[in-house]
């Protein structure tokens, strides 16, 4: 109990230093990250990014679910939350990046993500960001990949189909507020 609450605390100072970047006052609870992630098969995924790891609700869950020969990088632009995630999570597939997501193909030396596990801040960013993460998630997506997206509106809804044309949908309750996931593939099987 006394992490969470700690992890409540570190996470509202990151908000309050930069609500643009970081999106939400609390991070996303435990049941809404597990609804996201069984929309894809991790325990086949070779290598897994996350983007805007925050105090890694999602890390734990990510390397719970991923094979023992599996890679994890995870992008999270605040060096305190970043720092606590490296501190945090003690296993070999994981590697910590802090850094923006619009430099994700820098950090990726060419090879393409099975499944890409986002938590930014979609709405919150300048239109001129949003747009230039977003045109990159197809393109390092490997072929059959999942990108997977947590958001507490469903505003970007629109501009998923647009560079994807797959895009499942589902709401998550157990949330506050509830979360809008979205699982967004290039093929359309």
């Amino acid at each position: 109990m006394r992490e969470t609450l700690t992890d409540r605390f570190r996470f509202l100072r990151a908000f309050l230093a930069n609500p643009r970047q970081v999106g939400a006052i609390l991070p996303t609870s435990r049941w809404a990250v597990r609804d996201m992630l069984d929309l894809a098969d991790l325990s086949r995924a070779e290598l897994v990014v996350e983007l805007g790891a925050g105090t890694g609700v999602q890390t734990g869950e990510i390397l719970a679910r991923l094979g023992p020969n599996a890679r994890l990088v995870s992008l999270e632009i605040d060096p305190d939350l970043a720092k606590l995630l490296d501190e945090r999570y003690d296993d070999p597939r994981l590697q910590v990046l802090c850094d923006s997501a619009e430099d994700l193909d820098v950090h990726l030396g060419g090879k393409r993500a099975d499944v890409l596990v986002s938590a930014l801040p979609y709405t919150s960013f300048e239109a001129g960001l949003r747009r230039r993460v977003l045109d990159l998630l197809p393109v390092t997506l490997a072929p059959g990949g999942v990108l997977l997206v947590i958001q507490y509106s469903p505003l970007i809804l629109r501009e998923l189909r647009r560079r994807f044309p797959s895009v499942q949908q589902k709401i998550t309750p157990w949330n506050v507020p509830p979360a809008f996931l979205f699982a967004c593939r290039t093929d359309a099987g």
